[in-house]
């Protein structure tokens, strides 16, 4: 296996897509590409089109990915073939870049007699300026992260820098020049970085290994599988680099620390229900959103149900507020892959099928509440309806966790364009009739904020007010619409 990288159309957008998951582990003497894998393995959920790992081992970097699942792309043959002291890995959805080997990660590159690694989860809003200071064409740039690592490796080149400290100081360099979400690891034959951008979008935090070593993992439960204990969270606008001295915190970003701005949508739909982000568990949020929501759209009914799975805590919460009973209508099929093929409207619907099926005994006769975290472009919920009540439901009435979602995202969630958003071109009363529900309702943002029980951390709700905190360059903001309405590029109201 030679130190460099190894190679071993998607249905209808029905959700804001996942991130990506990383995870880091720095330790010595123990099997660090297995507890990567298991770190990797609790993040799936972030995404599910490629995995990879990094490993050093004091002399050089080896990196293997491939398409697929963690146990698709990473089995016992390759793992047992990375021996090292540190390792990253990467789980993939893509934001940036196209499905496909190439665009997956950890990226590598080899600088004369230093080697690194990169994985990154988040999007970066000024990638056209970072490609003309890296002289790139775009038909070069294969993913942001890939950018990253170039200027990484030009700055390396370029630029003498202190031995045992070449990274880091190219890391200093190149950092405050990235625009947009970012949490990075890295990997070089000696150290481990975690980096996280200055309004701090995508989750990272810190663990230790009782058995001596640290771990650094998109959430928390990560840590739980591994068998490291939580420190904490790395701070927006924060460096850490691990190495055999142990944890060090740098700051690589001038000027004052902006307001933080984790995405919201951590709460609502992306973080494992485990999780726990600001001090705060992420279930219990979601179980608040759903009595917040209850006490805000109350609906005289006989039962209320979640689309599983991750409206499951919000109906628990909504039916405790309600008063009303909770019970099972929709069967989720946990198998079915991501990349279906749905061609024709008759396809898609059968499609929905597959992912959800009714359960008739619970849903006959019955007023429903639906109770789901989000709508994206409806034409899934709207099958969904239309499936209910051929099963007998008598009433359909939709509640949903958070406010309507209005805005793309370009900081590292996939969205579509507006045009393709529900709430985007149609009213709550306009979008009821397109679904077929007889009442539908949204939790509003001081609602779902107040759900949030953290430790004065702040949040990110571009996607539902068009309030951009890190300002959008005119070739991004010009994507916003496509009607000719006024572009929020800048920080504040749109």
């Amino acid at each position: 296996m030679s130190h460099a990288e190894v190679r071993g159309p998607s249905v209808e957008l029905i959700k804001p897509r996942e991130e990506c998951g990383v995870v880091g582990i720095f330790a010595p003497g123990q099997p660090v590409a297995h507890l990567a894998y298991l770190g990797l393995y609790s993040l799936q959920h972030r995404g599910q089109e490629s995995a990879g790992l990094a490993v050093g081992n004091r002399r050089s970097v080896t990196v293997v990915k491939e398409m697929g699942l963690v146990a698709q792309a990473l089995d016992e043959r390759v793992l047992a073939a990375l021996d090292g002291d540190i390792s990253i890995g990467h789980t993939r959805y893509s934001t940036t870049g196209s499905s496909s080997w190439r665009a997956s990660q950890p990226f590598y590159r080899d600088v004369g007699d230093l080697e690194f690694a990169l994985a990154h989860n988040g999007n970066l809003v000024n990638t056209a300026e970072l490609a003309r200071q890296a002289g790139m064409l775009p038909g070069m740039i294969v993913s942001d992260t890939d950018l990253v690592a170039e200027l990484l490796a030009q700055e390396l080149a370029a630029s003498p820098h202190s031995p045992g400290r070449e990274m880091q100081e190219a890391l200093f360099e190149v950092l405050p020049r990235l625009e947009g979400g970012f949490s990075m690891v890295a990997v070089d034959a000696g150290h481990l970085y975690a980096m996280r951008d200055p309004r701090g979008f995508w989750p990272l935090c810190l663990g230790e290994l009782d058995s001596g070593g640290w771990v650094v993992a998109s959430e928390s439960p990560a840590l739980d599988v591994i068998g490291a204990r939580f420190l904490r969270e790395i701070a927006p606008g924060e460096m850490v680099v691990i190495d055999d001295s142990g944890v060090a915190s740098h700051r690589p970003f001038a000027g004052p620390a902006p307001d933080p701005a984790l995405c919201v949508f951590e709460f609502v739909y992306f973080s494992r229900p485990d999780t726990v982000l600001l001090g705060a568990n992420v279930h219990r949020a979601r179980q608040n959103m759903g009595e917040a929501l209850a006490r805000q759209a109350p609906v005289d009914a006989d039962m209320v149900m979640p689309v599983p799975e991750s409206g499951i805590p919000a109906a628990e919460g909504f039916a405790r507020a309600s008063g009303i009973p909770y019970r099972d209508g929709l069967v989720k099929n946990r198998y079915i892959g991501r990349t279906f093929i749905a061609p024709t409207p008759e396809m898609r619907s059968r499609a929905v099928r597959m992912k959800l099926n009714p359960i008739r005994a619970n849903i006959e006769g019955r007023r429903l509440v639906v109770v789901d975290d989000s709508i994206v472009r409806g034409t899934t919920t709207r099958a969904m309806v239309r499936m209910l009540y051929d099963s007998g439901a008598a009433e359909v009435h939709l509640r949903i966790s958070s406010p309507p979602y209005r805005w793309p995202c370009f900081y590292g969630m996939d969205t579509g364009s507006r045009s393709e958003l529900l709430a985007a071109n149609l009213d709550v009363e306009a979008m009821s009739e397109f679904l077929g529900v007889r009442s539908l309702a949204f939790l509003d943002r001081e609602g779902l904020l107040g759900s949030i029980e953290n430790d004065g951390g702040g949040f990110c709700t571009a996607c539902l007010d068009g309030r951009y905190p890190v300002a959008l360059p005119e070739e991004l903001g010009e994507e916003i619409h496509d009607r000719g309405t006024e572009v929020p590029v800048a920080v504040g109201e749109p």
